[in-house]
């Protein structure tokens, strides 16, 4: 490719300007790698018991041997219906191993988008948490599963110490509404049955798909996300690359530790905590409801940790946290913020409190995630989502597919190893988002700087269109952000007979007394008229995706 890559220059030292996505021909050969070389090394750490490589290693083989044993044959979709608990990296391993294909599933479905993916995505079998088996016995039925393994949060806790999570998340907590799926295999049966049998290895290629991963729906219909196994290592290796410069300062003697607070059903976690973490033999600590922030601090508390991905909301959730100090947040190498803007205000307090900043990457679940970031050296907050990393190009597109001329705004379009084979079952849908030429068209709008640094400007559809000027929300909501008050914000357009649209501001407040005259008297002083907020609204909270991300969406809807 004669793609100039002005960004490389930005790269720090010792950073590749490609990866070699054939070190491997399977993620089967990456974990089993990690099994042997790092057998007696915790892998997992879940609410006080740890898990090792090689305990990851005999209970995925166990249970991909059942999967086996159920009649699945290789290229079946099995879901899985997990929060972070241990059995779910147990599972993904099984999946894989066994020959079939992960499909992640938000445990916090309604029973009509479970039905939606596992009807699209034709899975047989599901490995899910009890706690969410109520909301697939009203849909199962109108689904092709046949198979379904029933894991509860004690499963992996020993008996003594998991007996007692199970009763509290039972009957204490009240966190299992009843159910009834007749036939159902427990978790730790099907392990024991897998452990009198031999897993059948299937021949596996870099081209066979390893994973289904559906879009969060923000773009109306959920599809599914043709990852195949050469794609999530590409992306692998292209993370350890690019954080090798900062990981390389943890002490010899410390085993590298990441916080996933992500939910790993998420292709963020999935590939930056679980597959990056098993690819570098670290720890992983397992958090299974990162809004509930005092428990997160109290885990946090007991760990030394160097790597911690999350989003805004996340950051700025703990941040401004009351136990907040309760941590010890001197070993933390790098912070990684995605799946959402990172707001100024949030990463300067991010960096004052903890002293490591918040490095902003971009990705998306096409591409397996990650696609850009800002190198992890830097010492202060960017406000870009940073470069290409090794092995990927970006270009900005107009509405008719060429390149814009320089400086200006264009459709962020991607192309690497890492980007998908396309969505499931819609060679229509893939037909609208990939070019002649291998790019993948995000639908997010950017612009460029000559060093060859990204700054997202939009999604396409969220921008507002005020009398024929456009707003792009992150704008604004980046100015209300870093008023002081304000906790959190969004902007979305409202109809309006004179502009057509205008901006509407939603806030959740940190000082009680703060007023919608005082917010537009704060935008006046920092927004050209077009971009004020017409309509100013409190709210005690934004709607949210499971990941964190505020839905524009459910905004627009309420008027």
């Amino acid at each position: 490719m004669t793609t100039d890559r002005i960004w490389l220059s930005a790269y720090p030292p010792g950073v590749p300007a490609d990866i070699d996505p054939s070190a491997y021909s399977s993620l089967v050969g990456l974990m089993e790698e990690a099994f042997h070389k790092h057998a007696s090394s915790v892998a997992y750490s879940f609410m006080g018991k740890d898990t090792t490589y090689a305990q990851t290693d005999s209970l995925s083989q166990a249970l991909g041997a059942y999967l086996q044993s159920i009649g699945l044959q290789k290229g079946d979709r099995v879901a899985l219906m997990m929060p972070n608990c241990p059995q779910y990296p147990v599972a993904v391993a099984a999946v894989l191993r066994a020959g079939f294909v992960v499909v992640n599933v938000n445990p916090l479905y309604t029973p009509r988008e479970l039905e939606h993916q596992l009807k699209d995505s034709g899975s047989q079998a599901i490995v899910i948490i009890e706690n969410f088996a109520a909301t697939l016995q009203q849909c199962i039925a109108a689904t092709p599963v046949k198979h379904v393994v029933l894991a509860a949060m004690g499963d992996m806790l020993g008996l003594v110490k998991g007996s007692i999570v199970n009763y509290v998340v039972r009957n204490v907590k009240k966190m299992v509404p009843a159910y009834s799926l007749p036939g159902a295999v427990r978790f730790n049966d099907a392990v024991a049955r897998g452990t009198r049998l031999t897993l059948k290895k299937p021949d596996i290629k870099p081209d066979d798909m390893a994973l289904l991963q559906y879009t969060g729906g923000t773009t109306g219909v959920s599809k599914g996300a043709v990852l195949l196994h050469r794609n999530v290592i590409a992306n692998v290796l292209q993370s350890e690359a690019w954080n090798q410069p900062v990981m390389d300062k943890v002490p010899a003697s410390q085993q590298p530790t990441a916080i996933c607070a992500l939910p790993l059903y998420h292709i963020f976690a999935f590939t930056v905590n679980m597959m990056l973490g098993m690819r570098t033999g670290g720890k992983t600590i397992l958090i299974p409801n990162p809004r509930d922030l005092p428990a997160v601090l109290k885990e946090l508390s007991k760990h030394t940790f160097h790597s911690f991905p999350a989003v805004n909301t996340l950051f700025n959730g703990l941040a401004n946290h009351p136990d907040f100090n309760t941590v010890d947040w001197s070993n933390l190498k790098i912070s990684v913020g995605g799946g959402m803007a990172v707001q100024g205000a949030v990463a300067k307090l991010w960096l004052e409190k903890t002293g490591c900043p918040i490095c902003e990457g971009y990705g998306l679940s096409e591409t397996s995630p990650s696609a850009s970031c800002n190198p992890t050296t830097s010492t202060e907050y960017t406000g870009t989502i940073g470069v290409p990393i090794p092995s990927t190009y970006f270009k900005l597109l107009d509405d008719d597919g060429n390149e814009v001329a320089a400086g200006q705004p264009g459709e962020i379009a991607i192309k690497g190893p890492q980007v998908m084979a396309g969505y499931w079952q819609r060679p229509d849908e893939t037909a609208k988002v990939m070019t002649p030429d291998g790019y993948f068209k995000t639908g997010d709008v950017g612009v460029v700087d000559e060093r060859g640094f990204y700054k997202i400007v939009d999604r396409k559809k969220d921008m507002v269109l005020v009398s024929g000027f456009n707003v792009y929300p992150n704008e604004v909501e980046e100015v209300v952000a870093g008023m002081p008050g304000v906790m959190e914000c969004a902007v979305v357009g409202v109809p309006d007979e004179k502009t057509g649209e205008a901006v509407k501001l939603v806030i959740v407040k940190k000082d009680p007394a703060l007023t919608a005259e005082q917010v537009k008297e704060f935008c006046r002083a920092n927004l050209t008229g077009y971009k004020q907020p017409r309509v100013v609204e409190f709210r005690t909270e934004l709607p949210k995706t499971p990941v964190g991300k505020i839905l524009r969406r459910e905004l627009r809807d309420k008027k």
